[in-house]
C-alpha cells in the first residue's frame, strides 16, 4: 500500500474535451472515511527554453482567457497522443517562434497542479536555434507575438507580473542558477 493512498470507489466522467477531461472520484481515505476528488486529466505538455546566439531568451506573448490577460511565456504546448516530448518541443518551438533546433537538452519534468490535475510538463533547453526560412503554420485559434529578452529584462517582467506562470518562472530561475548573463 502507498503511503496515504486513497482508493477509488467510483469515477464519474463529467466532461471530455480536446485538452482536458474532468472526472469526480469517490475515494476511500486512509482513516476509513470517504471523500470526493475533482480531477483534471491532461495528456501532458512540453516547454522549451530557447536561447539565441546573442544570448537572448525567446518568449511568446499571448492572451490567456482563464486569466483575462496576456502574459509572456516560454514556448509550450500539449503532447499529442503517442508523441514523444522531444518531438512536441520542436513542433511547438517552430509553430510559436519561427525557430527550429537540431537538438534539445532535457532539463526536468514536473506536475503543474497536483492538487487537481495529472498534467506532467517536460522542460527542454537549446542554444542551437536556427530561424526557419518558411514559418510553420500554428494553431488557428492562437495569436502570438515573439519577444527576445535578456535574462535581466525577463527578471524585470517577473517583477511586473508580465511573466507570471510557473514554467516560465522556473526557466528564469534555472538560467539564473546556471549563471546566464
Amino acid at each position: 500500500m502507498k503511503k496515504f493512498e486513497e482508493k477509488t470507489i467510483h469515477t464519474e466522467e463529467i466532461y471530455n474535451g480536446k485538452i482536458v477531461q474532468l472526472q469526480v472520484d469517490d475515494v476511500a481515505l486512509p482513516n476509513g472515511k470517504s471523500a470526493k476528488r475533482e480531477i483534471i486529466k491532461h495528456a501532458g505538455a512540453v516547454a522549451v527554453i530557447p536561447i539565441t546566439k546573442d544570448n537572448k531568451i525567446v518568449f511568446v506573448e499571448q492572451y490567456r482567457k482563464p486569466l483575462e490577460k496576456s502574459i509572456i511565456e516560454i514556448p509550450a504546448g500539449k503532447l499529442e497522443e503517442g508523441e514523444k516530448p522531444e518531438i512536441t518541443a520542436i513542433r511547438e518551438l517552430e509553430e510559436e517562434t519561427g525557430y527550429t533546433a537540431e537538438s534539445l537538452s532535457f532539463v526536468t519534468s514536473f506536475y503543474t497542479s497536483p492538487g487537481f490535475a495529472d498534467e506532467l510538463m517536460y522542460i527542454y533547453i537549446t542554444d542551437e536555434l536556427e530561424k526557419l526560412e518558411t514559418p510553420v503554420k500554428g494553431d488557428d485559434d492562437e495569436f502570438i507575438e515573439v519577444l527576445e529578452l535578456s535574462l535581466e529584462e525577463a527578471k524585470k517582467y517577473v517583477e511586473e507580473e508580465r511573466i507570471h506562470d510557473a514554467k516560465t518562472n522556473y526557466a528564469i530561475l534555472y538560467l539564473h542558477a546556471l549563471g546566464m548573463k
